[in-house]
């Protein structure tokens, strides 16, 4: 572990990146805020990023339009900066539908999600390292605009044990269940804690591989060390060992109790509104879904859709913004926006998207008002609370060059001296047999390929097709969840297979140098 960045690579800036990184870092140690590296595709944009963390030495979030291009900005970071926290903040749905209402034709759908728990992880381990490390990358998606608990309540809330520290057994406990960690005797696994005599065995939320056991002997912390749950191996001895929350959303009993109490208030005032507008079936159904989850809330200080009353919970007046994971950021960090023509265009989009959908809800009695502050930033809110930044673009969009007009970098020049590829048109008539045809040479040249497809079933249709001819293939779509997208790409350049078919698959940034053909 390292205080200070240290870029670890093999080669030195070459053709247009040396004078790219002194200009990009001048500008943002001059307190320049808006900067847009223009380069081409594989003039080195992410190495030429790397080497401007490495000179400014401030906490980074770079934030990139997708999961897959996300995943593999976090592949990259980590190589060069082994030694530093990289981190991986995306959403951590693998699948979601939002709760709706469709008036037309009186269908309310609710809300169903699957969340991936290593995802889940890494964004607790992201949080953590921005609250507890200068050295930290967090490589996020859009993600990061939409609220999380208030960065107060959550270090607040932590839990600081050192060796010597008087503490009662059942304090220790008492707050390892405020945070939201579960006790479990038997199987030990994230988010939960064990206890054996005087021996608290804990396994954090954002860890994904330690455990930490901390020994109490009358009333004192005779040692803290940690070890591997699976093999119950002792790594090492610590001093001092902070236990972070096991959710962004965790608050205190007093703050749930306190929120109850603005909940009911808030719902008394919108029942008389709908009784007003002579909305009973509307007022009834928004009385009983509530007091629903005010008693789940009093009584075990949860309940399913908590983040719609994040504004009671968080004490937020009406219309403010949420708590983001911007608010973790300290004021000094570096913003990268990469891919920024897709990028930005989307975290404008997210907002509109999202209000229209909770209006509806809230106009028939599903929710109320107060839900329509569970939302992402507006883009000025976003804008308000960016750090200095730099636009990464091959092309990028108006927004940019407006912003950072005077302030544009170029790195034209390729350091491998690569061209753009040739594109040939062929007719449409024998394409199945010409892709064969092609795809074997390929094959034979040890290279890889990529077919894209218009439609789900013609990319099913096609692997089929290629695998019955004896070619190793495989297709990627929208039903292939996020972490087995990022081992499909990775087979593919390991050479597991040879050609992957799919839709949408020349993705801005995605780097897969071993691939020579693209029909």
């Amino acid at each position: 572990m390292s205080d200070r960045f240290e870029l670890v690579s093999p080669y030195s800036p070459a053709g247009d990146q040396p004078a790219a990184i002194e200009k990009l870092t001048a500008n943002f140690e001059a307190g320049i805020a808006k900067q847009t590296l223009l380069g081409v595709t594989g003039s080195g944009k992410t190495y030429t990023i790397a080497n401007v963390i490495q000179q400014v030495q401030k906490p980074t979030l770079v934030m990139a339009p997708n999961k897959t291009l996300a995943a593999q900005l976090y592949g990259e970071f980590k190589a060069f900066f082994p030694h530093n926290a990289v981190e991986y903040f995306v959403s951590y749905y693998d699948y979601y539908q939002p709760e709706a209402y469709v008036p037309s034709s009186d269908t309310f759908i609710e809300k169903d999600s699957s969340i991936n728990e290593h995802i889940e992880q890494m964004r607790l381990a992201a949080t953590k390292t921005l609250l507890s490390r200068p050295d930290a990358i967090v490589v996020a998606t859009v993600s990061a605009i939409y609220g999380l608990g208030a960065p107060e309540d959550y270090l607040s809330l932590r839990l600081i044990l050192s060796t010597g520290e008087r503490i009662d057994q059942r304090d220790l406990i008492n707050h390892l269940t405020q945070l939201q960690y579960t006790r479990n005797e038997y199987e030990l696994h994230r988010g939960t804690f064990r206890v054996r005599g005087e021996v608290i065995d804990i396994f954090p939320a954002e860890s994904d591989s330690e455990a930490v056991r901390i020994e109490l002997f009358d009333g004192e912390v005779e040692q803290i060390s940690m070890f591997d749950p699976l093999t119950g191996e002792s790594l090492r001895r610590l001093q001092r060992y902070t236990v972070y929350p096991k959710t962004h959303y965790a608050t205190t009993r007093e703050r749930v109790l306190s929120a109850v109490d603005t909940i009911k208030a808030e719902l008394k005032v919108r029942l008389e509104q709908l009784y007003e507008q002579n909305k009973l079936v509307e007022a009834q159904r928004l009385a009983q879904r509530t007091q629903f989850d005010l008693e789940m809330m009093a009584e075990v200080g949860f309940c399913n859709g908590i983040e719609n009353y994040s504004r009671h919970l968080t004490g937020k007046a009406a219309g403010e913004p949420p708590p983001t994971l911007f608010d973790y950021l300290p004021p000094d960090a570096l913003l990268v926006i990469d891919e920024s023509h897709v990028t930005i265009p989307q975290i404008g989009a997210m907002y509109k998207g999202d209000r229209s959908r909770k209006e509806t809800l809230v106009e028939f009695g599903f929710r109320l008002p107060s839900a329509l502050d569970n939302r992402p930033l507006r883009f000025e809110e976003w804008e308000a609370r960016c750090p200095r930044s730099i636009y990464v673009s091959a092309t990028p969009g108006p927004y940019e060059l407006r912003e950072a007009a005077d302030e544009i970098t170029e790195l034209v020049v390729r350091p491998t001296g690569l061209i753009d590829p040739v594109v040939e048109i062929r007719p449409v008539g024998t394409q199945v047999d010409d892709l064969m045809s092609e795809v074997t040479e390929r094959i034979k040249l040890g290279d890889r390929v990529l077919v894209t497809t218009l439609t789900k079933r013609m990319a099913e249709n096609l692997t089929e097709y290629l695998t019955e001819h004896g070619i190793r293939v495989r297709y990627l779509h929208s039903d292939i969840d996020t972490v087995e997208r990022v081992e499909i790409i990775r087979d593919l350049r390991l050479g597991k297979f040879d050609v992957l078919v799919g839709i949408n698959l020349l993705r801005e940034g995605l780097d897969m140098p071993e691939v020579s053909l693209v029909a």
